[in-house]
């Protein structure tokens, strides 16, 4: 069976992430590697993953409680958790599927007097104009901050200016993987000075539980070619569970409680010497090898099958996916061939507050309900790729009736 998913980091990269656990120790000097690759003007901050840095943000701001803060409403739960912490109000903004954006005028719909910031999230490997966010900013003093931890291609994008701040991922199925870590590029030097200073007094991350966790890593690694992979799903089927669920296990950044207590702390010198080592070797051949995969896909599959994002300004397919109306029956046809497609994720639709009903994010409920998820990426052959696009063509023509069934049924975690 075809993995869903190939981790972006090679063998030689974890072996020399084991060794800096072993021999890894100034600190400065590898966080200066790091932040100078995005910023050498100095805007760039490494922290442990985007939740920890974005919990120092907002420690920094220190916003009036009951402020709002306007987010994608498609995202990670952990990001809306992050900003309930503080005492905020998080407000999705819907979700178009051709874009998977917010359109230009739902934002502004969602403004109150008591907004203060607004999260855009560029989703899937899509990126997208900033320019709604910039308007909002020069008439109602809206800070902007823009999510890319799904948009990394390299060099090439390092944030988009006009964002106060930019968030980039480096967690374990991220593009240029360094199995945790992420960077802030903040274009405000005072608040960028406060943050240096705070997070200066928190813990350092465990050079010793990052070793475990490059282990960990590397065994789910050794697994995903497809005969192996096979193994581990009868396995997991002997074992009375599933694959999904070991799986969603293994790869959750923060898994277990005290989630506060986990994010407040420094990425070690081991973390910061991968994370500086990946960026150094750059991702385009990876980008470019799993966008040629997709558009094969979606030429071999046809006009009828709808992509998400299809209609945005840019689409590097982090993730392909497509939206069925019977989800359930794609996903068995495609493990059937041995395909590991799969409708479990991380993503989740964050609800509107109750005096705000009429912001229900309708669109990305819909969205999830519909999608799944396909392994494409540069290891598969060329004509594993055309078989699948033959099976996705079978089922998700626009002619196919509706699965009736509840969202819950879609196990979006």
């Amino acid at each position: 069976m075809d993995a869903r998913k190939r981790l972006d980091i090679d063998w030689s990269d974890l072996l020399s992430g084991l060794k800096a656990c072993a021999f890894a120790h100034d600190e400065v000097a590898a966080r200066r590697a790091v932040e100078e690759w995005f910023s050498p003007e100095g805007n760039a901050f490494a922290a442990l993953s985007i939740r920890s840095g974005l919990e120092l943000y907002l420690d920094t701001l220190a916003l009036p409680k009951g402020s709002e803060v306007l987010m994608s409403a498609l995202t990670i739960p952990d990001m809306w958790r992050v900003v309930e912490h503080h005492g905020l109000v998080p407000v999705p903004v819907d979700v178009d599927p051709r874009t998977l954006a917010p359109r230009p005028s739902a934002w502004r719909a969602a403004v109150t007097p008591r907004t203060r910031l607004a999260i855009l999230a560029h989703l899937f490997g899509t990126r997208t104009s900033l320019e709604p966010l910039v308007e909002l900013r020069r008439d109602f003093g809206v800070r902007v901050i823009e999510d890319c931890a799904q948009a990394h291609t390299g060099p090439d994008f390092k944030g988009d200016p006009n964002a106060d701040v930019s968030l980039f991922s480096y967690g374990p199925i991220k593009t240029a993987t360094a199995l945790a870590g992420g960077v802030l590029v903040v274009r405000d030097p005072e608040v960028l000075a406060r943050m240096r200073a705070s997070g200066a007094s928190w813990p350092m991350q465990s050079r010793g539980g990052f070793a475990q966790r490059i282990v960990k890593y590397g065994l789910l690694k050794s697994i995903t070619a497809p005969l192996l992979y096979s193994g581990f799903v009868r396995a997991c089927t002997a074992f009375g569970t599933t694959h999904d669920a070991v799986i969603q296990k293994t790869v959750r950044g923060f898994a277990g409680g005290e989630f506060f207590q986990k994010i407040r702390h420094r990425p070690s010198p081991p973390l910061l010497t991968l994370m500086a080592r990946r960026l150094a070797q750059g991702s385009a051949r990876r980008v470019n090898g799993r966008t040629a995969c997709a558009r094969r896909l979606i030429e071999t599959a046809g006009a009828g099958v709808e992509i998400p994002g299809a209609a945005a300004p840019l689409h590097t397919y982090w993730v392909f996916t497509v939206l069925s109306n019977r989800p359930d029956e794609l996903v068995a046809d495609l493990r059937a061939h041995g395909f590991d497609a799969t409708r479990v994720a991380t993503m989740s639709a964050l609800p509107a507050p109750a005096d705000r009903p009429e912001l229900e994010p309708r669109e990305s409920r819909a969205l999830l309900a519909r999608l799944v998820y396909l392994p494409v990426y540069p290891e598969l052959r060329r004509g594993r790729i055309e078989e699948m696009a033959t099976i996705v063509r079978r089922h998700c023509s626009a002619s196919r009736p509706v699965e009736e069934t509840e969202p819950s049924r879609a196990r979006i975690a």
